[in-house]
């Protein structure tokens, strides 16, 4: 069956679903091409070809971009079965019924579009949402389909940029975090990749040219010993590479044992959700560290050469301008300007359908209806003076990139917008950064989120394609 698979954003990676569904319907027998809508221009024609298409929506981005490109498929091609598949395929964001999928399909969803398919041969109709945590035979992704990494987020140190493979050791997470969307379909659950196709992966992007990897796992600590595994197999077959994982505060803490390795093995960086520096806040989104360990993970990580990326909340809805400007304050006394991206300055909580938050008893003051265009619940800050505050920031960070300011200027200008709303709190003085160069350190060069809201520009392709 001739299927067309759509992905619509990756965080600016080559799409690591797109090639893992592609091999599993290849491998199936399956005729497919692909499409990657974040560096690809529509094409009727590849529409209209398909006997059947899958969308990968691996995260609120992608989905708000991938309920747009449904819709504008029901126009070219109205018969055509239409699914979604990746962790928010295993969300129900519209519980009065969706008009943009007749399938979806989360967890290890590979097997269940090839089942699909075998329904849509037959004609046999829709199919109930799926969401499937088996414990299956890995499937090495297929990357020939997809356009070369060269396309997509470099690493950056310095002047010199290095193309990016993307790949995963694991999905889902042991951790219930309850903003995060992943306990929403995993619970608490994992499931390992075989490392023979993790390495088989990573050996086919170092021939694509990949000099980096980033680890696309929820948490790349989760299964410590496999991911030790992995680390130890790809720096013997690979000593030029480097890598970065992602993994919580309270595991940078716990494995004090594996950075000297993963240092040695080319370990750059580490992203960390540290979200926030208001401990009460950080309880209430269950994270499961302090402020103080956050300043720990940093040292343990510096200790063997390895710089934290930390990723920020910093709008929720028990935020106040002084709890921005303590992050601020917290990124500028460790020495965090150049490791931060400014648009994490600006991220507002999402809660989408499922969320653990909306058990929270804190929660439901500042709860408003759900807006099905936005895929989230609507909320207010307790303190109406963060809501302006956001879009403030939010408006500062796109005018800024607009302009291609530094993020050293950009920072300034987001410090003196915060100490203007919380001006009775005591503070130091401004980093004055204007003509000073930051340190060098590593970075990719896609500065965007996986939980923020798509931009006008990411909608633009799709708003261009003709009805």
């Amino acid at each position: 069956m001739r299927t067309l698979l759509i992905s619509t954003y990756e965080l600016g990676h080559q799409p690591l679903h797109a090639a893992s569904a592609s091999g599993a319907l290849l491998q199936a027998g399956h005729e497919v091409r692909c499409l990657d809508l974040s560096v690809e221009v529509w094409d009727d024609a590849t529409v209209t070809w398909a006997d059947a298409v899958a969308i990968s929506v691996p995260m609120h981005t992608a989905t708000r971009l991938a309920e747009r490109a449904a819709q504008r498929i029901r126009e070219v091609h109205p018969s055509v079965p239409v699914a979604f598949y990746g962790l928010y395929a295993g969300m129900d964001h519209h519980p009065g019924g969706s008009e943009f999928a007749d399938a979806q399909f989360a967890g290890v969803y590979e097997h269940g579009l090839v089942g699909w398919l075998d329904r849509v041969a037959f004609r046999e109709g829709t199919v109930e949402p799926q969401v499937d945590l088996e414990r299956r035979a890995s499937v090495l992704p297929a990357r020939h389909l997809l356009p070369e990494i060269s396309r997509y987020a470099h690493m950056a140190l310095g002047d010199d940029e290095s193309p990016v493979g993307y790949t995963e050791a694991s999905r889902g997470c042991v951790h219930t975090c309850r903003h995060c969307p992943v306990p929403i379909v995993y619970d608490g659950r994992i499931r390992i990749i075989e490392p023979d196709v993790v390495l088989a992966d990573i050996a086919q992007l170092v021939e694509a040219g990949a000099r980096h990897i980033t680890f696309a796992d929820p948490d790349f600590l989760n299964g410590v010993r496999h991911s030790q595994r992995v680390v130890r197999a790809m720096h013997a077959r690979h000593p030029h590479l480097t890598f970065d994982v992602t993994t919580k505060v309270e595991h940078i803490l716990e494995h004090a044992d594996v950075w000297e390795e993963f240092g040695t093995a080319g370990c750059l960086f580490v992203v960390s959700a540290f979200e926030s520096v208001n401990d009460e806040i950080l309880r209430r989104l269950d994270k499961g560290h302090t402020a103080a360990e956050s300043a720990q993970a940093i040292w343990q990580l510096r200790r063997h050469g390895i710089e934290i990326r930390p990723s920020w909340m910093p709008f929720t809805p028990w935020t106040t301008p002084a709890d921005v400007l303590a992050i601020l304050e917290f990124v500028r006394d460790h020495d965090l300007i150049a490791n931060v991206d400014p648009v994490q300055f600006t991220i507002r909580l999402l809660v989408p359908q499922g969320s653990l938050l909306l058990d929270l008893p804190e929660m439901t003051p500042q709860l408003g209806g759900y807006d099905e265009e936005r895929l989230t619940y609507l909320w207010r800050a307790g303190d109406p003076r963060s809501d302006d505050l956001q879009e403030e920031l939010a408006g500062i960070v796109e005018r800024g990139i607009a302009e291609e300011s530094s993020d050293a200027v950009l920072f300034e200008r987001l410090w003196l917008a915060v100490r203007a709303a919380a001006p009775d709190v005591p503070a130091g003085s401004p980093p004055r950064l204007a003509g000073r160069p930051l340190p060098v350190r590593p970075r990719l060069t896609e500065p965007w989120f996986c939980c923020a809201e798509p931009t006008d520009m990411q909608f633009s392709p799709l708003e261009e394609i003709p009805a």
